[in-house]
């Protein structure tokens, strides 16, 4: 079982797009995979159709999430709290979902040293049951982030390379040197750098002659990171797949869906089935 976590602490980059359909395609592919969601946002539980209610009285979320599996090592496993994917992919995904109440209960978990470890250890019992393992994280520098970075074997970096992104990226940098020091204290070897994919880039002619290779250079060049070959481009197909809707009544109910599902024809599938392929080799290669 290899864990990937999706990190960029500038947000609004393509994070969540590229962590949900990265693992509908990997399923598709025919591996097992478990998507966690560290994300207040909740964006990925979202699009994975896992927030389909309404009403707060509705919400099943509240108490069997994502931070039920920190707050404890002796409760609440991964096979407890995973549920599959609703109407997203098919195959469907485990999904370990989020919550707005994450907010909540940073405070606790930043006074217990053992919960930077706790998925580490949790996610090793069920090293049979998954291939891959891809942790969204939000875009920030908090416990939640260190924990994914912690846990993980190898780091996928999705940036739009616009100049606030670039400039955050010394700071991603600098936060891995911490984590490294942290992962060291416990015995894990450093975080594999998968690279910097870019994301939600436009299909301009004019911008992907003249200012794209400028950007990928400084990706290079300025902060010595590597770059993935592919590229998921700006298209209309990937916010249309995750608020999708259907009519219940007088109400549109959320059925958000992965972009193989939702248009299986799309480049932007073809876009993510090559950076699929790309990563497994890169994880290949890390054995």
């Amino acid at each position: 079982m290899q864990v990937i976590s999706v990190y960029h602490n500038k947000g609004g980059v393509g994070k969540t797009t590229i962590a949900v359909n990265l693992a509908a395609s990997l399923r598709k592919g025919g591996k097992k995979v478990l998507l966690i969601d560290l994300d207040s946002q909740a964006n990925s539980t979202f699009a994975t159709g896992l927030m389909k209610f309404l009403f707060v009285e509705d919400d099943d979320l509240r108490d069997n999430n994502v931070y039920h599996v920190l707050e404890s090592g002796d409760y609440n496993f991964i096979s407890d709290i995973a549920r599959k994917s609703d109407g997203f992919n098919q195959p469907e995904i485990d999904v370990i979902p989020s919550h707005i109440n994450l907010i909540e209960g940073q405070y606790k978990l930043n006074q217990i040293g053992a919960s930077k470890t706790r998925l580490v250890t949790k996610l090793k019992r069920v090293e049979g049951e998954y291939d891959i393992v891809i942790i969204d994280t939000p875009p920030s520098r908090d416990i939640y982030a260190e924990i994914a970075l912690i846990a993980a074997d190898a780091l996928l970096i999705p940036s739009d390379l616009k100049p606030f992104a670039n400039q955050g990226l010394q700071i991603v940098l600098e936060f891995i040197s911490q984590i490294n020091e942290f992962r060291e204290l416990i015995g894990k070897g450093e975080l594999q750098l998968l690279g910097v994919v870019p994301s939600k880039i436009s299909t301009n002619a004019r911008f992907l002659k003249y200012a794209f290779p400028k950007q990928k250079d400084a990706i290079v060049s300025r902060y010595d990171l590597p770059l993935t070959e592919s590229i998921i481009f700006e298209r209309a197909v990937l916010s249309q797949c995750t608020s999708n809707t259907i009519p219940m009544g007088d109400l549109e109910i959320p059925e958000p869906k992965s972009v193989l599902e939702f248009s299986p024809d799309s480049q932007s599938v073809g876009e993510f089935e090559g950076l699929t392929e790309e990563i497994l080799e890169k994880m290949g290669r890390m054995q």
